[in-house]
């Protein structure tokens, strides 16, 4: 396979919100993500964004103006539309974090071990405002 683009890992994921500019600060204050790129239209909608953390990219779309079946979880009753996975160095400190900004807590942090042949993690899941879920781990074994 050839090389991705620089800055770009294997696989990224757009996400679509009803108010993707507060949905980008929400990410970013609390889970962590950085605004690499951003651009608005004259109207201050979200054109395209690029999100990072680490060496993750995520993009943050409108779903108002894109595609029908591009939607936000509050768009379709609150249904789960995708759940994305993300390690980080230190789940406790990120678990408070995401707690103090208000995510809504699907699943404590827990313990998975899953045996001496594989590894021991330690994670929890959150929903953002609009009812993505988001699982944040940490490899402790």
């Amino acid at each position: 396979m050839k090389p991705t683009p620089e800055g770009w890992p294997q696989i990224a994921s757009a996400v679509y919100y009803n108010a993707p500019p507060e949905a980008i600060d929400w990410l970013c204050n609390a889970f962590g993500f950085e605004v690499r790129l951003k651009i608005e239209g004259a109207d201050g909608s979200i054109q395209h964004s690029e999100l990072v953390f680490g060496q993750g990219v995520i993009m943050v779309a409108d779903a108002q103006s894109q595609a029908p079946q591009r939607s936000s979880p509050l768009a379709v009753g609150g249904a789960n539309t995708q759940s994305m996975m993300v390690f980080v160095d230190d789940v406790e400190s990120h678990f408070t974090r995401a707690e103090q900004a208000g995510a809504k807590i699907i699943s404590a942090l827990q313990t998975f071990d899953r045996g001496a042949d594989y590894w021991v993690d330690r994670g929890y899941e959150a929903a953002d405002p609009e009812g993505h879920h988001w699982w944040f781990f940490q490899r402790l074994r």
